[in-house]
């Protein structure tokens, strides 16, 4: 490792930056020629000027200077600087990675968000072996995938950069020769060549099948291999420390990604059945392609011959079946097992994908119809092994594999459905009128729908016909249910696991997708068999208000019982975060979400159903993002039992999963914190009532506060159309759906990502903070200085209401009035541009004084060195790609609409939303 001053961690940081800056700044002169690099460095030192001390002449001077740039340069600059971005992020993992490195060969105690920590502190609260065996045979932990449309990276930017992220790590781990080290070296400079030469965007709109690749590459990088080793390491964690451990106990999947990439057609008409199953083959090769992989390394490695060891029967009679007739192999059992193995796969491949393995089966064998059956020939391997002398040729990458197949048996990962509620009840209104005439399913209050839906589900008669012809939207819609029907056919129950229904508000949104689903035979109402869950998702400050009712009102039908017993007695609720931001601001939503959970969690004790929560967040805290581990933590009491699904979404997905290194810590974290949440009693599991009265107190008040702003103030829509990007987003086609639901420029019909992401990309991060300064304010004058009193004991006794202002603080951070008053210059509107930007202004003012005197810290981030010490590293070399975004959505707006300039648009959105990290 490189050499440390113990008083200087971050030294190895920035020296790493300084090599990184270097490379490029050389490959930038090499390329580009002298002009190009002096360009470049004074951007630098102009914006540097500029973010450190508000310099207004460097500002004109930096204004002056883009505007007179030719498109040619201004492109040289975005790439220079967005790669540096992309560069600081990779030298900051690495640091990460150093650290927990440094920790972990000094000895250092088990550090909060490791699984060890998590353990120790369970064993210390006399949690034992039955209460921990008890949780991992429930627990059910999934990050789940989702797409955005600024972070779908071309793959060869992300193998070069994890080919530079390699040659660092390298670089810490090895004592190098002098010729070593220039060998590393030349390596670098070769990457950032081919980075430099290479595209960072496609040229061609993004479609669903490139969402579906680029998330695909976190499964071949980190995911196939990551997952199997964290289970066994927890697994090994288990039996090294807890008393009383079952002797050779392993655990079930516990940790199963899922993705929404393919399966999430809520306003997005590019997902359809054709391309459901599509994605669904694209997952199930990248599976079995890595089992096949594994295969042929296997079969080299357990080289045994019967000649020294014996073997069991069930290996004697697996190596017979074996097409494998080489007579050279007739003493080594495992080789000619496992090539029978490979065999029977390399079938599967070919009949499941219509793909054909990488190497040459050795003869001709039949496909395996379920993973289940792929995993008990494994085991035969795994116990034959143990039970004859090979218990550590058992232990490393047959173990691995034999994990790997069950956390993602053939179809890789739960591929979920989600559609609007309004679309099902349209598809269920023409069902009902084509077999029902006269009947105007629209028309009925939620009482007779509820009723009529029953009805219909009493019997096993379908509505639709093959000979009736029905509208696009629902042959659609029937074409998707018979899809999925096929996916599970093909590749087995967990291949789409759950139906998603977007914008619930009523018991008969459930029921009208039981009803479509009862159509291509996922639901068989009288055996009682419901093949996949119905989720219903609650995404505004109201549906959040009424879910416990509504769910109460479900969970009281008798036949919907009946159907949920063939899911384990197992409901799963989603909570859109980022919708009720939307709708209500930061502190509503999360206000609002904690009551549901609440609500939800007692209602479901009640009636004796086990629930999952899925947490529908984004990677900003705007859309209900902010560090994991906090975040579950911060749950509510029962909110988690073992049980929860996340979405990872936008930046955040790069950032926690493009280095498997960081991804199986990131992982970790869930396990740790799903751990220490179900089975830790904590002093804010049950607040006081007067914090939770003055919580609602705060919530009402941002709640208006931010109401007025968003939605009353007369120009709103206009205001951030103008000073935001979002303009461009809706028009560059940067995703695979449109950034409204509809053709208007209404807040209403705006969808979450882009609305925060907006925010993000000017710098301002509204929707993470607005209304907390004005709700403190008025909690103050009508409660004095004891108010003030309440809201620091809140901080310092309720992990929610800690969690809540911790995220805050980060984004209130993130936040530069000085560059947002800049987008405000292109409001064109002066009047309404000064208005807006005041009233944002003062409560940004009003929100970091509330949040440092609640806090005690003297400053922002003072409690986050790590953020801090990011933001002061980065943020200099972001704000170069702001300005150039503002002089480019100047001309753009003025008429310069060619594709160059919308390319270059382009390049600063990912460009900034790289340096921030958690902006999508």
């Amino acid at each position: 490792m490189k050499n440390q001053d113990s008083r200087d961690k971050d030294a190895p940081l920035r020296a790493d930056i300084r090599h990184l800056g270097r490379l490029l700044g050389d490959t930038l002169r090499d390329q580009e020629g002298e002009a190009a690099f002096s360009l470049v460095e004074r951007v630098r030192q102009l914006s540097l000027a500029f973010h450190r001390n508000q310099d207004q002449a460097a500002c004109a001077e930096l204004q002056g200077l883009l505007a007179g740039l030719a498109l040619p340069q201004t492109l040289q600059v975005i790439r220079a600087f967005s790669y540096f971005s992309h560069l600081a992020n990779l030298a900051e993992d690495q640091h990460h990675i150093r650290r927990s490195r440094a920790h972990a060969m000094a000895g250092s105690p088990p550090r909060p968000g490791s699984f060890a920590h998590a353990l120790e502190r369970a064993l210390a609260r006399d949690v034992g072996a039955p209460e921990l065996l008890d949780f991992f045979q429930r627990c059910q932990i999934s990050p789940v995938l989702t797409a955005h449309p600024t972070e779908v990276q071309r793959k060869s930017i992300l193998d070069t950069e994890r080919r530079i992220a390699r040659l660092l790590d390298s670089l810490d781990r090895q004592a190098l020769t002098p010729e070593e080290r220039d060998e590393v070296d030349e390596a670098l400079r070769r990457a950032m060549l081919a980075l430099w030469q290479t595209r960072l965007l496609r040229l061609t709109r993004l479609s669903v099948m490139d969402e579906v690749n680029n998330a695909l590459s976190y499964y071949h990088s980190t995911f196939l291999h990551r997952i199997p080793r964290l289970h066994i390491a927890v697994e090994r964690r288990l039996a090294a420390t807890t008393a009383a451990w079952p002797e050779g106990t392993e655990l079930p999947a516990f940790l199963r990604p899922g993705s929404w990439i393919g399966g999430d057609r809520d306003g997005n008409p590019y997902v359809t059945a054709p391309l459901l199953g599509q994605t669904l083959r694209a997952q199930s090769a990248v599976a079995l392609g890595h089992y096949l992989e594994q295969l042929h390394e296997l079969g080299a490695s357990l080289s045994t011959t019967t000649l020294v060891r014996d073997i069991s029967d069930e290996l004697r009679a697996l190596a017979a079946a074996s097409p494998d007739t080489n007579p050279h192999r007739d003493d080594e059992p495992y080789r000619r097992a496992v090539a029978g193995i490979y065999s029977r796969l390399a079938a599967t491949s070919r009949q499941l994908d219509h793909v054909e393995a990488p190497r040459q089966a050795l003869g001709v064998a039949p496909p395996y119809r379920l993973a289940a059956e792929l995993l008990a020939d494994l085991d035969i391997l795994h116990r034959s092994l143990q039970d004859h002398g090979g218990g550590l040729l058992a232990q490393g990458r047959l173990m691995r594999l034999r994990r790997a197949v069950a956390s993602f048996g053939f179809h890789l990962a739960p591929l979920d459905l989600r559609q609007n509620s309004a679309v099902h009840q349209r598809t269920v209104a023409e069902l009902l009128a084509v077999a029902r005439p006269g009947c105007d399913y629209l028309a009925l209050d939620e009482a007779a729908r509820i009723g009529l839906l029953l009805e219909e589900l009493a019997t096993p008669r379908p509505l639709a016909s093959s000979f009736i012809e029905y509208s696009t939207e629902t042959r659609d819609e029937l074409a998707v249910f018979a899809a999925a029907r096929e996916a599970l056919e093909r590749f087995g129950a967990q291949a789409v696991e759950n139906v998603i229904i977007a914008k619930t508000d009523g018991v008969s949104d459930l029921l009208e997708v039981a009803l479509l689903l009862k159509e291509q035979g996922l639901l068989r109402p009288r055996e009682g068999e419901l093949a996949v869950n119905i989720v219903p998702l609650f995404e505004t400050i109201d549906d959040l208000a009424n879910c416990g009712e509504i769910m109460g009102r479900l969970l009281g039908l008798a036949p919907y019982r009946h159907w949920l017993r063939s899911r384990g007695d197992l409901q799963e609720v989603m909570l859109g975060y980022s919708d009720s931001n939307k709708d209500g601001g930061f502190i509503a939503s999360g206000w609002a979400l904690y009551q549901a959970e609440r609500s939800l969690v007692e209602l479901f004790r009640r009636e004796g159903v086990a629930l999952r929560l899925f947490h529908g967040r984004g990677g900003s805290v705007g859309r209900g993002g902010g560090p994991s581990y906090e975040a579950i933590l911060a749950q509510p009491a029962g909110a988690v039992a073992g049980r929860i699904r996340i979405t990872e979404q936008g930046e955040s997905i790069a950032s926690k999963y493009g280095n498997p290194e960081l991804g199986q810590r990131n992982l970790e974290v869930l396990v740790a914190a799903t751990l220490e949440a179900s089975l830790l009693h904590r002093e804010h599991d049950d607040p006081a009532e007067d914090f939770t009265q003055a919580m609602a107190a705060l919530a009402n008040s941002a709640y208006g506060a931010y109401r007025a702003l968003v939605y009353e103030t007369p120009g709103f829509e206009d205001y951030f159309w103008e000073s935001t990007v979002i303009t461009e987003i809706a028009q560059l086609n940067l995703g695979s759906r449109p950034a409204s639901r509809r053709q208007t420029r209404a807040i209403e019909d705006l969808r979450a990502i882009p609305w925060v992401f907006s925010w993000a990309q000017c710098r301002l991060m509204l929707p993470g903070w607005f209304g907390f300064g004005s709700a403190v304010e008025e909690f103050r004058r009508q409660r004095g200085e004891a108010g003030m009193a309440l809201l620091q004991a809140m901080y310092r006794d309720w992990g929610f209401f800690r969690t809540l202002l911790s995220n805050m603080d980060m984004v209130l951070a993130k936040t530069d009035l000085g560059i947002a008053r800049r987008y405000a210059q292109l409001v064109a509107d002066p009047v309404l541009r000064e208005t807006i930007f005041q009233r944002i202004e003062t409560e940004w003012g009003h929100a970091v004084r509330a949040l440092l005197e609640i806090t005690g810290n003297p400053e922002l981030l003072a409690g986050n060195p790590l953020l801090k010490r990011s933001i002061r590293n980065r943020f200099p070399y972001l704000d170069p790609l702001n300005h150039l975004q503002i002089e480019l959505l100047q001309r753009h707006r003025a008429g310069a609409t060619d594709e160059r300039t919308r390319r270059a648009i382009h390049l600063t959105i990912n460009g900034i939303a790289a340096g921030l990290r958690n902006s999508g």
